[in-house]
């Protein structure tokens, strides 16, 4: 029996010591330039009008440009301060003409989780055509999107969302950090912004009309639209208001902080 506790002991200190002194590391499969504690990748890719975006698992910021073009340009940074890490922590790309999909992976080691896991850093620059469909999720980091045609999804962030007028249906939960969101036009699906710690803004283009529903809010909400009427006021958590005419409805609920309400043209 003791044979076999000290047989495990030196496993440990063995996997311990390699980490410790970056053992030798795999190189990925695929257009990854590997360099000591940091991996880089430049790609394009060919995508149709309207093709869905993906992008999932990165522990880092997420940038994503648009343009009037048909090419996807995809640009990730790994870095660790250990060299072996970057083997356990990868960033996965798969493509097909009507889908492009980014998502980390981990690979499962006891002894790492044991020891507190890998420390890798991830950076993902995107320019992508304006007609897409983007979901973002499980991001440990900001999230920052350009003007875009296609409905946009976010979720389960820690850190900032910023997303530029977009004309798709919106929408946005588990953020813990402050939410900016542009509205240049809605389709009958609206806006749904839901389960923030932080604060809300909506920036409203000039034609937008929107039935405004708020519900469990920890905060306060100021407007400076100019064709914004509050209907009703239930509780101090509470609110519903139509914005011009009323039409696509814009929910907001679960908000820990204040939700501001303006309009483009005010903000320049």
């Amino acid at each position: 029996m003791k044979l076999k506790i000290m047989i495990v002991i030196v496993l440990i200190a063995a996997a311990w010591a390699f980490g410790r002194t970056g053992g030798k590391v795999t190189p990925h499969d695929g257009p990854f330039e590997t360099r000591a504690g940091r991996e880089e990748t430049r790609q394009s890719y060919q995508l149709a009008s309207g093709a869905r975006i993906e992008v999932s698992g990165i522990n880092g910021p997420v940038e994503v440009e648009t343009a009037d073009t048909n090419t996807a340009e995809v640009h990730i940074i790994c870095s660790a301060s250990n060299p072996s890490d970057l083997d356990h922590h990868k960033i996965i790309i798969e493509q097909t003409l009507n889908s492009l999909s980014i998502h980390g992976k981990n690979k499962r080691s006891w002894w790492r989780m044991l020891w507190g896991g890998a420390n890798v850093r991830q950076q993902v620059t995107l320019r992508i055509p304006r007609r897409s469909d983007l979901t973002a999720s499980g991001v440990n980091g900001s999230v920052t999107v350009g003007e875009i045609e296609g409905a946009v999804h976010v979720s389960s962030v820690n850190g900032r969302v910023e997303v530029a007028p977009s004309v798709g249906a919106s929408e946005v939960n588990g953020v813990n950090g402050p939410v900016s969101l542009g509205v240049a036009r809605l389709n009958e699906q609206g806006v749904s912004v839901s389960g923030v710690n932080g604060a809300v803004e909506l920036r409203f283009g000039e034609s937008v009309n929107a039935d405004l529903s708020v519900d469990g809010l920890n905060g306060t909400v100021s407007s400076g639209l100019s064709n914004m009427i509050i209907e009703e006021q239930p509780s101090r958590s509470s609110l519903r208001a139509r914005i011009g005419t009323g039409g696509a409805p814009i929910d907001i609920s679960g908000v820990n902080g204040r939700i501001r309400l303006e309009s483009t043209t005010e903000r320049r």
